[in-house]
Order: structure tokens, then sequence, then C-alpha cells
């Protein structure tokens, strides 16, 4: 794998959380601008996680190197919180908020009507209107008896709908060794994550390992639970604020550090190995410290193959290939020799370089969810337990009213146009090659 110095020091992601399919499309339009566009469904209810989600990032190779940026954004499912009351207060208290401001939809408009671009004034409208969306706000939009409700169904519902923004969660750099920041920050007394989210340590990385530290205890204020004078309750109606009523302090835990390091982007036969072999480490590691969780982890994963050509021979990882040399210079293609590509690898015509993974694991992902939160969950995909999955890739669609763009057709298409050019610039024809 490659990574330049550049991209490494430039990329990022980040993390918002959203309550309504109107957020989730205004989300999308705002992201279009940038060249962003949804990518991947991820069903968090596996973990009993009360969301689904997609990424939001670039779709073409090149605009990826330029502009390596990503935004893991899920969205609310209301009819997975077990609690009613908590359920119509999450609903009242969304369909009053508005997290978007007037001058953003006029900006919208206006791009849209221009084929998604702005020129430079308009660009300097466009970006101070879009980052107020993603600021974090002190003052919260919820009394803190609506705040307790929710918290009490799930510390991340409070987080989605007490809120007047979608504020980023975390903004994760990325790392080439993901073991030695962990140890550092255990080494410098940090209050990281006891385990590394994602496959083990390999030779040949693949996939996405993430770790974090702890997310902050950060002050809020809340609205107090009764209007001065009136005793009745505000029920979620915002414009109910008595201009006197007093705020409370209290507080919040939200955004929390994370770092990632990226490995190759596997086939669905990699990914149902890999998936087969998490659970099975999961299986054998129940009881055990998070020390020998990981050991055990390692030994299960000797099953899945460790280098670079193996994996792409098995089929298991997609890769980029180019010309490195003419073909001339090499002796001639027998086919009777076996695979055309793996003949042109070998003798030095053909360059395979392993595709980045660009994009998340769900598992991994509430893992780190789960662990900043420290809590147990209520939805019904908790009570379950894990992998018990109430996915909704549909309801995702309706919400965006679009699609996702699926991850495979992304990696399979990337990696079948290298082959393209390198079977124009050999001369053979694309389906001697695909035979690999």
């Amino acid at each position: 794998m490659r990574i330049s110095s550049d991209r490494l020091t430039l990329e990022r992601h980040g993390a918002i959380r959203l309550g309504t399919p109107f957020e989730l499309r205004t989300i999308k339009r705002i992201f279009a601008i940038l060249g962003m566009h949804p990518v991947g469904y991820y069903d968090l209810s596996i973990a009993g996680l009360p969301m689904h989600a997609t990424c939001f990032r670039p779709t073409d190779v090149t605009s990826l190197e330029r502009n390596p940026f990503r935004v893991f954004t899920t969205l609310l499912r209301p009819e997975l919180l077990a609690s009613h009351e908590a359920r119509e207060l999450s609903l009242s208290l969304l369909g009053q908020r508005k997290i978007f401001s007037h001058g953003l939809f006029d900006i919208l408009d206006v791009a849209e009507s221009q084929g998604g671009r702005l020129n430079a004034r308009q660009a300097e409208t466009f970006i101070p209107e879009a980052l107020a969306t993603f600021g974090w706000q002190s003052i919260a939009a919820a009394t803190l008896d609506q705040y307790e409700i929710l918290k009490a169904e799930h510390p991340i519902l409070a987080d989605i709908v007490c809120f007047q923004n979608a504020h980023i969660n975390h903004l994760t750099p990325r790392t080439l060794d993901i073991t030695a920041v962990q140890s550092a920050m255990k080494a410098a007394g940090m209050a990281a994550k006891s385990q590394i989210e994602g496959p083990p340590p390999r030779k040949c990385p693949i996939l996405l390992r993430q770790t974090s530290f702890l997310a902050l205890e950060e002050p809020v204020q809340l609205w107090q639970s009764k209007l001065p004078g009136t005793g009745s309750d505000l029920n979620g109606d915002l414009q109910m604020f008595d201009p006197k009523a007093t705020l409370i302090q209290g507080s919040h835990k939200a955004r929390f550090g994370e770092i990632e390091q990226r490995g190759a982007a596997v086939t669905p036969k990699g990914r149902d190995l890999y998936d087969k072999l998490l659970q099975q480490s999961r299986n054998v590691s129940v009881g055990l410290s998070p020390e020998e969780a990981d050991a055990r982890t390692i030994e299960v994963f000797q099953k899945y193959p460790d280098s670079w050509k193996d994996l792409r021979q098995q089929g298991l990882i997609y890769c980029q290939f180019r010309c490195i040399k003419p073909i001339h210079t090499t002796p001639a293609i027998d086919k009777e020799e076996g695979l055309i590509l793996d003949q042109l690898i070998s003798r030095g015509v053909v360059e395979a370089v392993p595709i980045t993974y660009e994009d998340f694991l769900p598992l991994s992902a509430a893992g780190i969810f789960q662990s900043n939160l420290q809590t147990n969950t209520h939805s019904p995909g908790a009570s379950v337990g894990p992998m018990y999955s109430l996915s909704d890739q549909k309801g995702l669609g309706q919400a965006l009213e679009g699609t996702v763009l699926n991850l495979d057709d992304w990696y399979a298409d990337v990696q079948r146009q290298s082959l393209e050019r390198v079977a124009k610039a050999l001369g053979f024809a694309l389906e001697d090659l695909m035979d690999a």
C-alpha cells in the first residue's frame, strides 16, 4: 500500500449525528457542493444503537487524493427506541428545532441553480453559513428534565436531540501505526480505549483499525423544567421559553478523540472471512482481559492470509493495476502457463497496488461510540445481543430521497478501470486479464 506524506497529514474523518430525514437531506445538499456523496449503508442496530448511517465522501479517486475527507453521518431511528415517552419527546423536540440558517438555504438554492457550483464570492457566503451547522453550542435546546429522560433512554439520544446543531463529535486523523499510538496514549496517562477496534495487527493491514480517548465531560446549560410563575411543563415547545427563564448548569459527554489506521479494501469474499474470524475471536474472548482478548484475536486471524500476493491471488482484496515497463522487454506471454495477469506481475510488467479502504466498519464505529458513552443501551437491538440486525437500508434511502453507493461496486469499478488501462496499453482483451 502507498500513502503520500501530504495525504497523511491532510486526511481526516468527522462524524455527525442527525435526528430527522429533513436534516439528512439538507446535509446531503451541503456536501454535494463539496463533491462528497453518500457511500455505504451502516446498520448500527447490530450493536444496540438506535441509528443507521452513511458516509459522505468524494467518489472520484483523484478527488479523494486531493480531498481525503469523510463525514460519518448517523440518522436516528425513533422506531428502535423502547420508551414511548422518549420516542415522543424526541420527535417533538426534533420537529421544532432548526439547525440550518435561512442564509444557508438561500445559497444552497443558488448553487443548485448553477449546477452545484459556486463562484468565489458566493463561496464566501456558503462556507460560514455551512460551518455554523457543525459548531459546538453549550446551551442546550431542551430542559434539564427532558435531557435526563432522553439520556436515561440512551446517551446518544440526548446528544442527537438536545442541541441546536449537528456538532462534529470527533475529527479523526490517520496514522501508519495505531499500535504505537495506543501505547503512547496510555503512557501519557490518557483515558484511551482499552482495545483497538477492527482487525488485529498484520504485516499486510486490511480494512480499518480505530482507537480513541474518552469524551470529555463538558459544561452545558439547560433550561429549567418549569416556566417562572406558571407551573406548566414546556413539553418541548422552544417558543414557550420565557425570556426570564433561567438556565441550569449541567454537563454532557459527546466530543471525543479518535485516530485510525487504514488498510486494504477487501472483496466480498475477504469480508466474509473477516466477519467469520471476528465473530470467532469474540466467542473465544468472552470474560478475558483486553490483553488476553487481543492475543486470542491474533491467533484466530492466523487463518487470514497475510501476504499481498496471497491476498490478491485468493481474491480477498481489491487492487489497482498499472504498467511499469513495456511488455516487449519480457518473454512472450503463454496462456498455457497460467493467468496472464499473474505472469505480467511476476515479470515486472504490471504492478498491483492494494486499494486503500476508504470507508467504515459498523461494529468498530459502534464500539468507539459505546466506549465513550460507557453505558448499556435500551434499544431493541441491544436486548437480543450483538450481531442481531434490524437493518433498514430502504428507509435510509427514503430519508435521503436517493440511494447510497454500494461499497463493493465502487472498489470493483476502481479495480476494473485500472485493468482496462493495462489491457489497452499492452494490447490484451480485458477478459484476458479479468480471469484473475
